[in-house]
């Protein structure tokens, strides 16, 4: 964002960014019968090459001082040093969003000094200037899905609801179509928290939210979920075709069957309070990994049940057969 170019606007531009106000300072008023609120805003610019952020007066005064304290040097080179700087900024920025870093990155006293190493003249952005450029990123890449999304002319869809290892609750719709290439594409559409009570109203206000804000209403030819009574009745709610996901209802067969299986249900759980006991105890788990160690053995972890996936029971027993003489 940069103040509309005008004849004889500054070389300083090339150099800064106008970034969003900082804090209102006050208040003008028009006259006391009709008053309109003038919010007065404290602007700031970014330098490109070692991100400081200063106030902005209107005039590019303190960018002067500043680029000729800190980068003084020829035009050529400031141009050089600019585009090298967005270079690695925009390397940042991948590498957080693609490894999911966390923005407190740039703090850690390591990652600095790798930093410096490879690129001594490298300024790395601040935490909240990095947070900056990746919401910036997803908002670029956010319209050039939509936009992909407007040529499209039938999608599917797939909907869940998760909880995160903090116990937040989350609605997640992803999108499939088939492109210009006849390959099958995916967009994620959302992932909405939840605090909300699961119910099917409410699913559905988020889901057709979604739908709307993508412009997707009329293209959905189905939607897959799983067979949780709220999902079901938020997709009849919907009016649309609907698929129940066949991991989901394969997961509730092999359940089911298990538990109706005479003898193995004790065995499982005399199986999970074993696998427990190695989990939660650490004495017990280097323990364990002394004798796979004496035995000549590879040293391998006891495998948890996991209730909503079925092949965990298999995998657990196994494990614990294959382990029998360590245990």
């Amino acid at each position: 964002m940069e103040p509309a170019r005008k004849r004889g606007r500054s070389d300083m531009w090339e150099h800064f960014n106008l970034i969003a106000p900082d804090k209102p300072l006050g208040y003008s008023f028009i006259d006391s019968n009709c008053i309109f609120i003038y919010k007065l805003l404290s602007l700031q610019v970014r330098c490109l090459v070692c991100s400081t952020e200063l106030k902005y007066h209107g005039n590019t005064s303190s960018m002067i001082r500043h680029f000729t304290a800190k980068h003084g040097a020829t035009n050529q080179g400031n141009t050089n040093q600019v585009d090298r700087k967005r270079e690695l900024d925009e390397a940042l920025v991948n590498m957080v969003v693609k490894d999911s870093q966390p923005f407190s990155i740039v703090d850690d006293c390591g990652f600095k000094e790798f930093v410096a190493l490879l690129d001594p003249t490298y300024t790395l952005p601040s935490r909240r200037a990095l947070k900056n450029m990746v919401v910036q990123r997803y908002e670029e890449e956010k319209t050039k899905a939509k936009a992909v999304m407007q040529k499209v002319e039938a999608v599917s869809l797939t909907a869940d609801m998760w909880t995160s290892i903090n116990m937040d609750a989350y609605l997640a719709v992803t999108s499939h179509y088939v492109d210009d290439s006849v390959k099958l594409a995916t967009v994620l559409l959302g992932v909405l928290p939840f605090p909300e009570t699961h119910t099917a109203a409410n699913i559905t206000a988020a889901t057709r939210s979604l739908m709307e804000e993508w412009g997707i209403e009329g293209k959905v030819t189905s939607i897959v979920t799983d067979a949780g009574a709220n999902m079901v009745a938020s997709v009849r709610i919907l009016n649309l075709r609907h698929a129940i996901c066949f991991a989901h209802a394969l997961n509730l067969v092999v359940k089911k069957s298990l538990d109706a299986t005479p003898g193995l249900e004790d065995l499982r759980t005399r199986a999970r309070k074993v696998v427990s006991f190695f989990k939660t105890s650490t004495t017990a788990k280097e323990k364990l990994r002394e004798v796979q160690e004496q035995m000549n053995r590879p040293v391998k972890k006891l495998i948890q049940e996991v209730d909503t996936r079925w092949n965990s029971t298999f995998l657990m027993l196994q494990r614990l057969f294959e382990e029998r003489q360590s245990t």
